[in-house]
């Protein structure tokens, strides 16, 4: 993953004006021109055009980062989308980050439910396997 576009004082930084092209951002973020198409017809970012030409903003490129890793992590556009809209309430990202919060600690909730159900399933499985594999001679 690229040096974070997550930075409090982007406005105050050089790169708060550059632009990057979808080659650009594809190609540092591993991701498809079809992808970052996609984000921007579901509003998750929104570049200038120039003709057909796509620009994005530095503003895209933070969404962008803030999608991606929502998606690693498991949570749907939706969600997602909520988390990065908080931005613009000028709480100073405050609203942002208690939404944030909240969502990554069920996340992080269902999670571990998951693994727990995941660990009794391997469990009963290994329990099967060492059944069906005994020679049907030792199983009476």
């Amino acid at each position: 993953m690229p040096k974070s576009a997550l930075h409090s004082d982007f406005k105050h930084s050089e790169h708060s004006t550059q632009t990057y092209t979808i080659t650009d951002l594809c190609g540092e973020f591993g991701v498809t021109a079809r992808a970052l198409r996609f984000y921007e017809d579901e509003g998750l970012i929104a570049p200038q055009r120039s003709g057909l030409t796509r620009i994005y903003s530095w503003r895209d490129r933070a969404r962008l980062a803030w999608i991606l890793r929502g998606k690693r992590v498991g949570f749907s556009l939706a969600d997602i989308r909520e988390m990065i809209d908080l931005y613009d309430v000028g709480d100073g990202r405050e609203a942002q980050r208690r939404v944030t919060i909240a969502k990554c600690q069920e996340r992080v909730d269902l999670l571990k439910k998951q693994r727990v159900d995941i660990d009794a399933t391997i469990e009963e499985l290994q329990g099967f396997l060492a059944l069906i594999s005994e020679p049907a001679a030792t199983r009476g």
